[in-house]
């Protein structure tokens, strides 16, 4: 079904195709990175090539997408359902799922039997870990859809990063509160890569069990059971990790450690830069106005969208939650980041930069107004100062 037919603004029929159909088969790269690095090695014998995960993902990637430049076509309305529908896409992400866990294992043999340098491991562990990373990607899309087997296979991914609370605290936390100062994945102004990390990952954790908590107890019984979300996607980890340990050897334990904090802080990363600043605000009534596309950054780079499953058209995913990757749509009321993830990822570790690009972006987007920005609480009274407001709403 690579070619689909619709009705024209004039009334003529007309002919649509998709023409990243098979361009998303290129996302399962990633999941292979540790066979890539094995390769590599083993044809040239340079073992920098271990760390082939961040390579594609911080060089390789970034690259790729200046020269490739940007596409925000969308499809036509009327060949939604038809696309939605098309069972190649899902098959796209079910295939990650295979080679993300062939390449722990292999990796998990290499650390076990192979004499190599403490430095090369860690950069095989690094390798799994953009694996494990852009698989919280593919969990992500999987973990918004009703089927219950796509759930299921969502919180499997999330296994090897030990971040299976993710599944819930993202559909039913973050989506909730998004872009608003209580929500730990929204990002401030004025708030560092560093200082966010331990907030998000911490309030995730937080929120998650909060949410299966209340929810056991609508229910009248105990949170404490194998049905809470939370504490089975943990058991499966424990599990897995359990597993590899006892056929490799409890020696690997660092770099399955060191593999599971690069693959979701890879994901914080993302959470980073996918609100910086942005904030609903709120209505008369004192509740938050509706989630739109004005509070969350997209980027039309084509090569990223590919990589990461059209995460980047990020504010229909938030007014659509289950909408299929293929069938997002580039938003004209959304901030564009200047950049793709890859590369705005990189920018959000050095403060000073991110800065510098950012923070006259959500200026720009709130027309100069700093009092409707989600400004970090701790430097609140300086960034308005700077920007001419006070916080109780007069001139500085």
């Amino acid at each position: 079904m690579s070619t689909l037919s619709y009705t024209e603004s004039d009334g003529r029929t007309a002919l649509w195709r998709d023409r990243k159909r098979y361009l998303w088969l290129l996302a399962l790269i990633p999941s292979s990175a540790t066979f890539i690095a094995w390769g590599m090695v083993w044809l040239t014998s340079w073992n920098v090539f271990w760390w082939a995960g961040p390579i594609i993902a911080f060089v390789i990637i970034p690259i790729i997408d200046v020269l490739a430049g940007e596409d925000g076509k969308n499809p036509p309305d009327e060949v939604i359902d038809a696309l939605e529908n098309d069972r190649y896409y899902r098959w796209c992400t079910y295939a990650y799922i295979p080679l993300q866990y062939s390449s722990f294992v292999l990796a998990c043999y290499v650390w076990a039997n192979w004499d190599l340098s403490v430095l090369s491991n860690i950069g095989l562990a690094v390798t799994v870990g953009v694996t494990a990373g852009i698989g919280i990607n593919t969990a992500h899309e999987l973990g918004h859809k009703k089927e219950n087997v796509e759930r299921w296979l969502s919180k499997i991914v999330l296994a090897q990063s030990a971040y299976g609370h993710f599944y819930i605290e993202h559909n039913r936390g973050h989506h909730v509160r998004v872009s608003t100062p209580e929500d730990p994945a929204s990002s401030r102004f004025g708030e560092t890569f560093y200082r966010f990390w331990p907030r998000s990952v911490v309030g995730g954790v937080r929120s998650a069990w909060h949410l299966e908590k209340a929810r056991f107890e609508r229910l009248g019984t105990t949170h404490w059971s194998i049905r809470n979300d939370v504490l089975n996607a943990w058991l499966m980890t424990l599990v897995l990790f359990a597993a590899v340990f006892a056929v490799f050897g409890i020696g690997i334990w660092p770099y399955v450690l060191i593999q599971a904090v690069i693959g979701f802080s890879l994901l914080e990363g993302i959470n980073y830069l996918e609100h910086y600043g942005l904030r609903r605000q709120k209505t008369a009534s004192g509740r938050y106005e509706r989630c739109t596309p004005a509070h969350s950054w997209n980027s039309d780079r084509l090569c990223t969208n590919v990589f990461l499953y059209h995460l980047q058209r990020h504010s229909d995913h938030h007014a659509n939650p289950t909408r299929r990757y293929q069938t997002l749509r580039s938003m004209d009321q959304a901030p564009q980041l200047p950049g793709g993830y890859a590369s705005m990822i990189l920018l959000a570790t050095v403060p000073p930069l991110w800065r510098t690009v950012m923070d006259h972006r959500v200026l720009d987007h709130y027309d100069g107004d700093i009092t409707r920005v989600n400004v970090q609480p701790g430097k609140q009274e300086k960034i308005y100062a700077r920007y001419g407001a006070t916080v109780d709403g007069g001139a500085a």
